[in-house]
């Protein structure tokens, strides 16, 4: 019987692989629908956006808490003199009223010191709200631009999971289809020897691929939230 050369072999076999590579595409499938989803999610979910949002709220209540504290400026006291009963008596009229005023009277005093630093304090938060919000819109377009990285990441690893997992079964028929012609006497030992090598490889880079789509799924649910088994 005629045997297979090494060179025809291993053509045979890289024709077979490239094939199945050049069967994916990662763009086709984007999905920017579910990516804006994925979006919306995270500014909602994620906890460091949750932070940066009530730090937003704090500087907003900053603003009207300076404003009110103007009434801190005032304060008003009251003093109640009775008409009736002396708390001092006169020893040669004990009837006798010491005070000049009696009844209630009131009294406003300032902080001039106060009124002088208040204005600087309202504008002071203001510009603290300002800045609370320019770091939220900040954050905001890197938040979304790591959503977009973690989903083609996920997206990517996908893909190259896909493509391992066929070339890894496209060598277990190229291995047992080498083994078969082996026991045939059809084939080199050394040419049986390397088609399982190529599978062991091949086996070997879709363990890897598979660990890499987890994380990418990991990391991709961490940002959003949600597993993406519980998302419709």
């Amino acid at each position: 019987m005629k045997k297979i050369t090494a060179l025809s072999f291993f053509i045979a076999t890289l024709f077979t692989l490239n094939a199945s590579a050049q069967q994916e595409s990662i763009i086709p499938q984007i999905n920017y629908g579910t990516l804006e989803k994925y979006i919306q999610m995270a500014k909602e979910f994620y906890p460091r956006r949750k932070v940066i949002n009530y730090q937003e709220q704090i500087a907003r209540i900053g603003i009207t808490t300076a404003t009110l504290s103007y009434l801190d400026l005032f304060s008003a006291s009251y003093f109640y003199r009775p008409g009736e009963k002396t708390a001092i008596a006169d020893p040669n009229n004990p009837t006798a009223n010491p005070y000049v005023f009696n009844g209630v009277q009131l009294g406003v005093s300032m902080n001039l010191g106060g009124y002088i630093t208040k204005p600087f304090a309202v504008k002071r938060a203001k510009i603290e709200y300002k800045i609370a919000k320019s770091q939220t819109e900040d954050y905001e377009i890197s938040l979304v631009s790591e959503v977009r990285r973690r989903y083609y990441q996920y997206v990517q690893s996908l893909s190259e999971l896909k493509i391992k997992t066929q070339i890894s079964q496209d060598n277990e028929s190229v291995a047992v289809n080498a083994r078969q012609k082996f026991e045939r006497g059809e084939l080199a030992l050394d040419q049986y020897n390397g088609s399982r090598l190529l599978l062991a490889d091949s086996n070997s880079e879709k363990i890897q691929s598979e660990v890499n789509y987890l994380n990418a799924k990991d990391n991709l649910e961490e940002i959003i939230g949600k597993k993406l088994t519980d998302i419709k």
